[in-house]
């Protein structure tokens, strides 16, 4: 694999950040008519509560990350702002009618769908999901689904509940290399658990089913433990990445290490494609989300041939 050797970056404040790291504040046509739906229809959104930087970007082109089960988490990663509360089993029956209704009322090709962890419901919520695609796919047939799903505590059945009505892409964040697991991630997760749920996905899919994977960079990691993760993440069959920058969301979250430099993202994405994934997104700016409709369509095309 060919990649630049990490250059030095000084840690700037959130205040003082690289240019390559500004954003525009919201804005846009279709911003206001987003933010009106999603509030009138009850909606979370990771690009809120994790403070998505592409927010403006996504927003205003009329697409958002919706967020299921709730915009509350059962466990508190070093990196993440999404808040941490154990919600006892509570779950709200009318989510996936009201996140097919969203759907639905913006006409969208192609949708992204997260979840927070809840650890406190046996199947992880893997039949929330489940059902939540169900909705979608009577509502709007043609919207393609992508599907962020956390690691269900590793459980096989949780796994098969969400590939049962499966979505068109599976994807499940690694977020870094495997020593910085155990610190940057909640003691629940793992590095290898995380490459099972990926495996088990691959092996227990429908053959059309692209799965997917992220790693943010920025937090101590080096150049030779990522080609390890790369290498690892495709022993799992792993189709797509996106690789991006860590943003510290606030000061009682993990500090940022060091700003990566755009040129070294595109020389991490080249070293990606050549590891064998299908379809790389790589920058200071991308998120596990990001063009996630042109990256599978990637994967489709590179299928076909």
């Amino acid at each position: 694999m060919s990649a630049v050797e990490p250059r030095a970056v000084p840690l700037r404040s959130e205040r003082n950040l690289p240019d390559w790291i500004r954003t525009r504040p919201p804005g846009g046509s279709r911003y206001p008519e987003v933010r009106d739906l999603l509030s009138g229809l009850r909606l979370g959104t990771v690009c809120r509560e994790a403070r998505c930087p592409n927010l403006s970007e996504c927003w205003s082109a009329g697409t958002a990350t919706l967020m299921l089960l709730g915009t509350d988490c059962t466990r508190r990663c070093t990196f993440c702002a999404v808040t941490t509360h154990w919600p006892r089993g509570v779950v709200d029956a009318t989510e996936p009618e009201r996140v097919a209704a969203a759907v639905r009322a913006w006409g969208l090709r192609y949708v992204v769908l997260t979840q927070v962890c809840r650890d406190d419901l046996a199947d992880g919520g893997g039949s929330v999901m489940s059902e939540t695609v169900a909705r979608i796919r009577a509502a709007s047939p043609g919207t393609r689904i992508e599907l962020l799903i956390g690691d269900l505590a590793g459980n096989d059945e949780s796994l098969a509940t969400v590939l049962a009505r499966p979505p068109d892409v599976l994807a499940h964040n690694l977020e870094t290399v495997r020593t910085l697991s155990r610190e940057v991630r909640d003691p629940r997760a793992g590095y290898d658990r995380s490459l099972r749920v990926l495996r088990r996905a691959r092996e227990m899919g429908r053959p059309d089913l692209v799965t997917k994977s992220s790693l943010m960079l920025g937090l101590g990691e080096s150049l030779g433990e990522l080609e390890v993760a790369f290498r690892d993440l495709r022993a799992a069959g792993v189709d797509l990445l996106t690789l991006g920058q860590y943003l510290r969301p606030g000061v009682e979250h993990r500090p940022v290490s060091r700003y990566v430099p755009p040129e070294e993202f595109s020389a991490l994405g080249d070293a990606a494609r050549g590891a064998g994934f299908l379809g790389v997104e790589s920058g200071p700016l991308v998120r596990s989300s990001y063009h996630a409709e042109q990256l599978y369509q990637r994967a489709v095309e590179h299928r076909r041939r």
